[in-house]
């Protein structure tokens, strides 16, 4: 199905069609969900099903003949003591995996036992939308006669007891909504479709919502000294872009926040090559770059109060007579020489240019790098949490509680000298891997070395932006993970 369409009415009861209620465990339903009984069918049947209400889980009521609804879906919620922010997107997004083929539906969200209040509402509807997400352009639909058939529309109408509120707060929801639907996207794009040019034009599209978008071209990310980030390009036949996005809706005075993401398009391992199985996969190399692009959609979408640069360094890493080979030496834009033993290593090469750029060009009050930058993280950490290195305790404290609220978690990994000097180096000024073990944390010492005194955090997404497990709110192989992380960490704590 496309997206559904959403609007917000007052709570009462539907007068026909196809009817979702909600159930809690131990206080089942509201009064106006028990209005909705068809027939006092509904006892029964849950009994029957042995449906307790619990979190995530749904039941279909078929309705008796004469009775003014077509289907009766009862949705459970879990402990009402229970219910948070993130609950309520799993809620929308169980209501929206539970409805099968419906046109029109009409939620009744309301639940004994607490006030289901505006927020509760539009993050439900949060929920609906990134439950809908399908990544299936490539897909040809077709009839029973060859004909090509139109993806499904549904409209849903959500009952609550704040209608005006609940729109309100939606706009705000929709806008990181869309983000992350956008990263989502750029993820799940083939890369023989989403080359590092190809990214630079998606990023423009930007420019539609207010952000002022700059790409620089090969010519000018030589003339920068961005030895590092070419290194890796000058294997491909696609040329690398470097994608500078800028949102000021803050004061003219203030400085702004930066994102930095990693944007490698493919990743072949270069002369250091990955093995063949999986090597699929890395199409997705580029997600620390598509949270970097979403979550610029997101605050200009929102038309968010603060000054914030997106920077993407675009790059595919791939092997011709011109590649990168081990051993080789390259001196990064801050001057700095790296002595590339794998070039398999290559996002550090890339970020540690795009950093140093940023810093020098913007001089932020922080910046934030994602890049699914190694298989480490996902040893120690698996799929549930994205690695959290930082220079500054304020800044990775508040990504630590923000990712509590928003279940993007994340999870704080050590940084110091005696990680610091494996990455020395005999023949350069460092070498861009260190020994077998501690290989997420060597990536995140190799990055600090490129951000001088700026508060600085780096997120090694590579257990979460791709291939983690599905859930309530998404289905998809990308899941967009970190744009509500950051989008929530801005409107908590840097909006003015």
């Amino acid at each position: 199905m496309t997206s559904p369409t959403i609007s917000f009415a007052k709570l009462a009861t539907p007068k026909k069609g196809v009817v979702v209620l909600l159930s809690a465990e131990e206080a089942g339903m509201s009064e106006t969900a028990k209005a909705c009984d068809p027939a006092k069918v509904l006892d029964r049947a849950l009994t029957v099903a042995d449906f307790t209400g619990k979190m995530g889980t749904s039941t279909d009521v078929l309705t008796p003949t004469g009775t003014p609804y077509e289907r009766v879906v009862v949705v459970g919620v879990g402990k009402v003591s229970a219910l948070t922010e993130y609950g309520w997107l799993r809620i929308g997004g169980s209501i929206l995996g539970a409805l099968r083929k419906p046109t029109e539906v009409a939620v009744i969200l309301d639940v004994p036992e607490t006030k289901v209040g505006a927020g509760d509402a539009a993050n439900a509807a949060a929920g609906m939308l990134l439950r809908a997400y399908v990544f299936d352009k490539y897909k040809t639909r077709k009839d029973e006669n060859g004909e090509k058939t139109p993806p499904r529309q549904v409209k849903i109408t959500i009952h609550c007891a704040d209608p005006a509120g609940a729109r309100k707060a939606f706009a705000a929801a929709e806008a990181a909504t869309g983000g992350v639907l956008l990263a989502r996207d750029l993820v799940n794009e083939p890369a023989n479709a989403l080359g590092p040019v190809e990214f630079a034009t998606r990023a423009k599209e930007l420019e539609k919502l207010g952000v002022k978008v700059e790409v620089l071209t090969e010519k000018e990310i030589r003339k920068l000294g961005m030895g590092a980030l070419m290194g890796v390009a000058q294997g491909s036949a696609r040329p690398p872009r470097l994608v500078v996005m800028e949102w000021n809706g803050g004061k003219a005075k203030d400085k702004p926040i930066a994102f930095v993401g990693k944007g490698v398009t493919f990743d072949t391992g270069g002369n250091s090559m990955k093995p063949a199985a999986g090597m699929e996969d890395m199409k997705g190399d580029m997600g620390g770059a598509a949270v970097v692009t979403g979550i610029m959609h997101a605050l200009a979408a929102r038309k968010a109060k603060v000054n914030a640069v997106g920077i993407i360094g675009c790059v595919e890493n791939n092997v011709d007579g011109n590649a990168q080979r081990p051993g080789d030496i390259v001196t990064s834009m801050s001057g700095q020489t790296v002595e590339v033993l794998n070039t398999d290593a290559e996002g550090r090469l890339v970020l540690c240019d795009v950093l140093w750029y940023c810093n020098d060009r913007f001089q932020p009050k922080f910046m934030i790098d994602l890049a699914t930058l190694t298989g480490a993280i996902m040893v120690a950490l698996g799929n549930h949490h994205a690695g959290l290195f930082s220079n500054n305790d304020e800044l990775a404290a508040r990504l630590f509680m923000v990712g509590q609220s928003t279940q993007e978690r994340v999870w704080r990994m050590p940084l110091g000298p005696d990680y610091d000097k494996l990455i020395d180096s005999k023949n350069a000024d460092m070498k861009n891997i260190g020994g077998r073990f501690g290989g997420a944390i060597i990536a995140a010492q190799f990055l600090q070395r490129f951000v001088k005194d700026t508060p600085w955090a780096h997120l090694d997404i590579a257990g979460t932006a791709m291939g983690s497990p599905a859930n309530e709110i998404n289905q998809s192989w990308a899941s967009g993970f970190g744009v509500r992380l950051l989008d929530r960490l801005v409107r908590d704590y840097y909006e003015g």
